[in-house]
């Protein structure tokens, strides 16, 4: 261990002129506090910088790794689209036109700009989404879970709520929908068993003190063999002789039909609504492609009632998220643009031979000839090998769970776990997937403008 006499007094340091450029670059409160880091690590056994040079180093390091945003943009070459730890949704540029244009300056999140006066940031994408939908209004608050929180708050706080025990999920990040619907103080019933769920169940059930049903579309599972739930449809009439509301929790926000892209059976948002239900719950940063926002469509009635209750200005989204969403559902007027705009739906759609021209194009970048990247790498030396090869990606966000949808991803082998940190530390991290002892990095999930960068990041990693 360092002698504690051996060790410079931060004051010295700070005279140092190398460290008193520092201060130019850094407050010097931060480099201070850098220094007396440093001499505690010494304190411990770490080693005590000599030279001038030896702390402008350690304390860049340090300064560095000190001021680095945790929050920082990313590449995603997991293959899993709407990867929820990457940010799920990236938004088009419409979105990102509309978001830098209202928060450059002021913007009538709040004002009424025919009567002069106060009014209300409810009323923004309202019309939209009823236009898209065919809902009789919406409300827009901050995710599709505190959708949910409002709508059961209230229209059943106090009272009973039915569900069915098969709809009792696990969402992302250990959060469950019982405990969701019980934090908004409703008293849960369940209703029928894990595997099957009649209309029977939902009947027998019903007595005065039930303020509400709730049908949660299972998006992130499927349930096979014995098995057996009530519809919407069929739960509408049940919901009706009864005078509650019948709440969808609908989840993916689906606006499109994906089938002729080989992406179906999960209904669309005015699907849902047709079937009857009196609220459609969805989010918004999930296959609709927009910003994290909690969607709210269905009946003017309940929607009212939503817009009315003192959690609505707890759960509400700030003027940056509205025009995102606002940017991004007007796509959706011009379904063939919000394919090729939208970058959830461009991704998801992207032939398989698109996906393998850009995978070729950055191993030849990468090889520095015009070859075909299926063979192996030549020009890394013995250590390494780069490949093109077919994989699958997935939708990811807990939408379209069984799908596999063919893609091409560049493999890498040699030193895969140092190449993985390598890629994952820098500035702008590149996450891909290791398995079979390569690396893996689906083109899929990246959208297209970043192949330059990527292309860059792995020439980086691997040829130094």
């Amino acid at each position: 261990m360092t002698a504690l006499r051996a060790l410079p007094a931060v004051g010295s340091t700070l005279d140092r002129p190398s460290v008193r450029a520092l201060c130019d670059k850094w407050p010097r409160t931060l480099v201070t506090e850098g220094i007396r880091t440093l001499i505690a690590a010494a304190r411990n056994g770490a080693a005590v910088p000599q030279s001038d040079d030896d702390w402008r180093r350690a304390l860049e390091q340090w300064l560095a790794a000190r001021t680095a945003s945790t929050l920082r943009p990313a590449i995603n070459a997991t293959g899993v689209i709407l990867h929820t730890n990457l940010g799920r949704a990236p938004l088009a540029q419409a979105a990102l036109d509309a978001i830098a244009s209202i928060a450059a300056g002021a913007a009538t999140v709040e004002y009424d700009v025919a009567a002069g006066a106060r009014g209300s940031r409810h009323v923004h994408c309202a019309a939209l989404l009823c236009e898209l939908t065919g809902a009789e209004d919406a409300i827009v608050v901050n995710n599709c879970a505190a959708g949910l929180v409002l709508a059961l708050q209230a229209l059943a706080a106090g009272r009973e709520t039915l569900v069915s025990r098969g709809e009792l999920i696990e969402i992302g990040g250990s959060f469950r929908v019982p405990e969701i619907m019980a934090a908004s103080g409703t008293t849960l019933v369940e209703v029928g068993t894990t595997n099957r769920t009649h209309v029977a169940d939902y009947r027998r059930a019903l007595a005065p003190s039930v303020a509400a049903i709730v049908k949660v579309h299972r998006s992130n599972f499927t349930v096979d063999g014995f098995v057996a739930e009530a519809t919407v449809p069929e739960l509408v009439p049940i919901a009706a002789e009864a005078g509650i509301p019948l709440i969808h929790d609908f989840g993916s926000g689906l606006m499109l039909d994906l089938a002729p892209h080989g992406l179906g059976g999960e209904p669309t948002a005015a699907d849902a609504l047709r079937d009857g239900a009196s609220l459609v719950i969805m989010s918004g940063d999930k296959l609709l492609g927009g910003p994290q926002a909690g969607i709210v469509l269905g009946k003017r009635d309940a929607i009212a009632k939503l817009r009315q209750h003192p959690m609505a200005r707890a759960l509400r989204v700030d003027k940056l998220t509205l025009a995102a969403l606002e940017a991004t559902l007007a796509l959706y007027r011009e379904p063939a643009k919000a394919l090729r705009e939208i970058p959830t739906l461009a991704m998801l759609t992207a032939p398989v031979n698109e996906i393998e021209q850009r995978a070729v194009a950055i191993a030849a970048e990468l090889r520095g000839d015009n070859i075909s990247g299926t063979r192996e790498h030549s020009l890394l030396g013995p250590d390494w090998n780069l490949k093109v090869e077919r994989t699958e990606s997935t939708v990811g966000g807990g939408a379209f769970p069984t799908a596999r949808i063919p893609s091409v991803a560049i493999t890498v082998s040699g030193d895969v776990s140092a190449l993985e940190q390598r890629l994952r530390n820098h500035a702008v991290p590149v996450i891909a997937v290791t398995r079979e002892g390569r690396l893996w990095l689906d083109l899929r999930s990246v959208p297209a403008q970043q192949d330059a960068l990527l292309t860059e990041r792995l020439r980086e990693a691997i040829v130094g």
